[in-house]
């Protein structure tokens, strides 16, 4: 493939070696310098990881600019209390400095990575040249029969998250953006449909996640010997919409052996509501929290599970799913949002969403069937180390989107 096309990147998050979003900018990045010469426009607080990095690891072919917001709005910003305002700044500002980079340079197009968020503009659209926007995410709900389940703090997060959607949907420069794009690129299907009422009309539902060759080496190694005990796990931010509430109630009910055990490995404001959940079922002699533990500990954690227990109810992306799977471990989700796409009926289970009954009943049976059906265990393990390798590798990914470049210059 011709190496010639000069592309630049937004991404706001762009850090190497960090998972979630700054891992995406960072991945993609450096993927796809090995098919075009690429220059990434970021924040001035990624410069020290990127550069430490780079000198370790020089990367041909591939340019960071660096700019920032003013310096009070920095302050400001400092332990994110105002991220979405401040990203909205910041791309004001790459805009400028783009524009200039442009005149210099003579890009082919620009692509938007990262922030995932499709309820914000990205200003670089407006470069005379082709725009790629996404994959974005973030217009997913948690259906409303999960609600009364929510503590009013949950309650009071979901109004003014969709709030926030909806007047970022009358912004006039997010229907610019997507009306400007020669492709956007969603999630999941619910924010591809947020798209088309924007004026998008080229969409993908395509993830934003993925795992490098060496990450997916790695964690095959954790699947390598199966679990001597009966235990399950959910990984997470100990949130009211990750729904580890389900999963709980999901392990009470289910008949398995007495010591069968839950782990919950994450922190946060919904910690002490799960362990008064867990005393209240009868069930906190088995339930496990391990706090916030590093991704190394995590794995670890994950490889002596049989299975990932992952009942978010509004999720763009997922990469717990990622990690798991890749480790041959079994994903139990809800049919919603970015972990469906991720899992299928060979490399999981994607349990319908109706009320929270049925999810618990229908998670419950499940547990149930991997702990009687080690054989089914063993072959969607099996199948979900294969479906990472062959889809959701970074090289992969990015030769296909190199290759998408490359299409959208010759139309």
């Amino acid at each position: 493939m011709s190496s010639n096309l000069k592309v630049l990147l937004s991404a706001y998050a762009c850090r190497p070696g960090e998972g979630s979003e700054p891992g995406v900018g960072w991945q993609v990045a450096r993927e796809l310098a090995k098919h075009h010469k690429i220059w990434v426009i970021t924040r001035e607080n990624n410069r020290p990881y990127i550069e430490v990095e780079l000198n370790k690891n020089s990367i041909p072919g591939l340019n960071f600019i660096y700019c920032d917001t003013p310096k009070w709005l920095v302050k400001l910003n400092l332990k994110q209390q105002i991220v979405y305002l401040h990203y909205y700044v910041w791309q004001i500002q790459a805009y400028f400095s783009a524009r200039q980079l442009h005149q210099k340079v003579g890009f082919d197009l620009v692509h938007h990575v990262t922030y995932v968020r499709y309820s914000s503009p990205s200003f670089l659209s407006l470069l005379p040249i082709p725009f790629i926007w996404g994959p974005v995410g973030g217009g997913e709900s948690a259906p409303k029969t999960f609600w009364p389940d929510f503590s009013l703090r949950g309650k009071v997060y979901e109004i003014f998250r969709n709030l926030a959607r909806r007047l970022g949907e009358l912004d006039p420069f997010v229907r610019l953006t997507a009306r400007r794009s020669v492709f956007a690129r969603a999630t999941t299907e619910d924010t591809a449909e947020r798209l088309r009422k924007l004026g998008a009309e080229n969409i993908q539902v395509v993830s934003q996640l993925g795992l490098s060759e060496q990450e997916i080496a790695q964690l095959a190694k954790y699947g390598q010997s199966e679990p001597n005990a009966v235990r399950f796990i959910s990984v997470g931010r100990l949130l009211h919409w990750k729904g580890f509430n389900l999963g709980l109630r999901a392990f009470a009910q289910a008949d398995l052996p007495d010591n069968a055990e839950y782990w919950i490995v994450g922190d946060g404001p919904e910690r002490s509501r799960l362990e008064s959940l867990a005393e209240e079922l009868g069930i906190d002699h088995r339930v496990k929290f391990w706090n916030k533990l590093s991704r190394k500990e995590t794995l670890q954690k994950l490889a002596e599970c049989l299975a990932l227990i992952h009942p978010s109810l509004h999720e763009s992306g997922g990469l717990v799913c990622l990690e798991a799977m890749a480790a041959g471990r079994p994903v139990i989700c809800l049919n919603l949002g970015g972990p469906s796409i991720l899992v299928t009926e060979e490399t999981g289970f994607k349990v319908s969403v109706h009320n929270p009954e049925q999810v618990v009943n229908e998670l419950a049976l499940t547990m149930i069937r991997l702990v009687k059906e080690r054989n089914t265990w063993m072959s969607i393990g099996q199948s979900a180390q294969q479906r990472i390798k062959d889809l959701y590798n970074w090289e992969s990914k990015c030769q296909s989107l190199a290759k998408l470049y490359q299409e959208i210059i010759i139309k």
